[in-house]
């Protein structure tokens, strides 16, 4: 049975559970905002050099090759900003299962270390009911593995596809701008 203090001490572990994923939380919005802050002032320079090379075009082929120079660029810098965007949330997204895993691995100890005291304290002829206890915490145990590890195949191939369309989009662009500038 629980005493006063154990549930006192898991409460305090949860409640500071709670504040370091927010504090995780809180550090990846912060880092989103400043890499939006970035592109946003990067996107406005842009915009004015831009717009000062469009004002001083002389003639539709000038106009043409401006238009094909911007192209790439901006497809490059589409997909630096999709890639920095991703691994912010997958930093993110990996500190807080970090923390999870470790509040995970700490609550299988202090059930196994309750269902331990349980059966050392277990009356004789309920060793069936034991036997069936350890069998039933090995299951969970068994497939708790089984969907972390499938989880964290799903996020390695989700991240390599992500990689492969990326490096796809700016390889289309580059040949698109390569057969404009030709044309």
């Amino acid at each position: 049975m629980l005493t006063a203090e154990q549930l006192l001490a898991a409460q305090k572990a949860n409640v500071e559970t709670l504040f370091d994923l927010t504090g995780k939380a809180f550090e990846g919005v912060e880092k989103l905002v400043e890499l939006n802050l970035q592109v946003a002032k990067a996107s406005m320079t842009e915009a004015a050099e831009t717009t000062k090379a469009a004002l001083s075009v002389k003639d539709a082929q000038e106009l043409m090759s401006l238009q094909a120079g911007l192209l790439q660029p901006a497809a490059e810098k589409a997909a630096a900003y999709s890639r920095h965007l991703y691994d912010i949330v997958a930093a993110t997204n990996a500190e807080v299962v970090k923390l999870a895993e470790s509040q995970v691995a700490d609550a299988q100890k202090s059930f196994t270390g309750l269902v331990d005291s349980a059966v050392k304290n277990a009356p004789a002829g309920t060793e069936n009911a034991v036997a069936l206890v350890k069998s039933a915490m090995a299951a969970a145990n068994n497939a708790y593995e089984s969907v972390h590890k499938a989880a964290k195949q799903a996020a390695e191939v989700a991240e390599a596809n992500f990689q492969a369309v990326t490096a796809q989009a700016v390889k289309t662009t580059q040949t698109a701008t390569k057969s404009r500038r030709a044309a």
